[in-house]
């Protein structure tokens, strides 16, 4: 049998043109790829990220004490966040979470976060590169100038101490968004963690008459219903209770990755009907449910979720510097580019990223206001939760003083008595009196 040899010049002919073949593809892979960044960033420049979610003010009151004249916003150590990076990931719009732990419920929770607003509210307005905002003009107006605009998010209802008071004072200080719970429940909500043990043995274990209220009010204000870390069933009835939008601000898909803070897809089409959008949230627990992620993981959440229900309900909420592992090349704020680069590799159009990026954002935000507006005659809500569903041994009863017991119900000894103000005022007086008509 005979075979066939090739010749020597042949070979070094085909030598040649796979050689060829394999310099002309990357040459078509590099420029694709400068291609394709190019187009990202451009993109962002045009129409700059509303970002739903970030824990930068928990980390300077960990690392800090809240010091803001110990830090330099442009460059701070040890966290994901500063002006710099916001600026070079083409952050325009930051929600700034206002944080306290759950441990703080029935305790301090309201005087905490009073000091998380002030060390936003001072961040924002202090440094010539941010802006607080409170509306979406002002969002637009600061765009314009170029500037990163502030809005303040309170994570977690226990901050509020079940008071429709304290809410409306904490939207007077410049709060625009609330998000029901954080990984414990309320006295009237429930969340998805069950890390603490607290308010679980209840009859209506999602949202109660008195959380329909705080939703309610929250409508008034024109403050955003945020959904995330509430339980499934909690996030349901606030769907169906809130008349405007609703947001996840920092949640993923459950379909692609089974964490329970991510959002199924039945309760996706739900928030369809809302007119809500989720933020997809870039932790790398809940977009691989690993420690370990990358952008290809974080990019089939989105391609999962605008299946469902389409690209007009999707934002982005990274929530850096609240988690503490993050996909490869998406370690800090200033990476989203990488983001939109991938989806722009899995043919997503330039005007669904412009919807992503901020136009679903400023569609909700204007749509909270325009209920606010509609809902302008009515008056603040009186309605007040009772004493036995806050269980707080920490609240004060309101009573006139019983003058033969003591502040807390303690009858007063012959010792306390002596000591009292006003025995004191009257020595003083019987003594002066007697120096003066001696």
């Amino acid at each position: 049998m005979c075979s066939r040899k090739t010749s020597p010049n042949a070979l070094g002919s085909l030598g040649m043109q796979s050689l060829r073949v394999l310099l002309v593809f990357s040459i078509c892979q590099l420029i694709c790829g400068y291609s394709e960044k190019e187009r990202a960033h451009e993109l962002m420049f045009k129409y700059p990220l509303i970002d739903g979610h970030n824990d930068l003010a928990l980390q300077l009151r960990i690392l800090h004490n809240n010091r803001l004249s110990m830090i330099d916003l442009y460059n701070i150590s040890k966290v994901a966040t500063d002006i710099s990076r916001l600026q070079a990931g083409h952050v325009q719009t930051q929600m700034f979470a206002v944080y306290v732990l759950c441990g703080a419920q029935e305790k301090d929770a309201v005087r905490l976060t009073l000091e998380q607003i002030d060390v936003v509210r001072r961040m924002c307005t202090e440094n010539q590169d941010f802006e607080l905002v409170t509306s979406t003009q002002e969002l637009r107006n600061s765009e314009m100038r170029h500037k990163i605009a502030c809005l303040i998010s309170i994570e977690g209802g226990h901050s509020i101490d079940s008071s429709l008071p304290t809410l409306r004072m904490f939207y007077q200080l410049g709060v625009r968004s609330m998000a029901l719970t954080h990984t414990c429940n309320t006295p009237w909500a429930e969340s998805s963690s069950k890390i603490y043990n607290v308010f679980q043995n209840r009859q209506n274990n999602s949202l109660t008459q008195f959380g329909k209220a705080v939703v309610e009010e929250m409508n008034r204000l024109g403050m955003i219903v945020d959904l995330s870390h509430t339980s499934w069933d909690t996030a349901l009835a606030a769907l169906q209770h809130s008349k405007a939008p609703v947001i996840f601000s920092h949640s993923s898909s459950f379909s692609i990755c089974n964490h329970s803070r991510n959002v199924p897809d039945w309760l996706l089409r739900e928030l369809k009907k809302n007119r809500g959008i989720i933020m997809v949230n870039l932790n790398s627990q809940f977009v691989s449910c690993r420690k370990e992620a990358n952008i290809s993981h974080v990019a089939n959440h989105f391609d999962h979720i605008k299946k469902v229900i389409g690209t007009e309900s999707i934002g982005i909420g990274g929530d850096f510097d609240g988690a503490t592992s993050f996909p490869e090349g998406l370690e800090d704020v200033s990476k989203y580019p990488a983001v939109i680069q991938e989806l722009l590799k899995r043919n997503w159009t330039e005007d669904e990223l412009a919807d992503v990026l901020r136009r679903n954002f400023l569609r909700v935000f204007e749509e909270v206001e325009r209920v606010r507006d509609e809902l302008h005659s009515s008056p603040p809500s009186e309605v007040q939760i009772s004493m036995k569903e806050v269980q707080n041994p920490c609240r004060l009863v309101l009573r006139p003083p019983d003058p033969r017991r003591g502040a807390y119900g303690q009858t007063h000894s012959s010792t306390a008595e002596l000591r009292s103000p006003g025995f004191l005022i009257l020595a003083s007086i019987l003594l002066l009196s007697g120096i003066y008509f001696n």
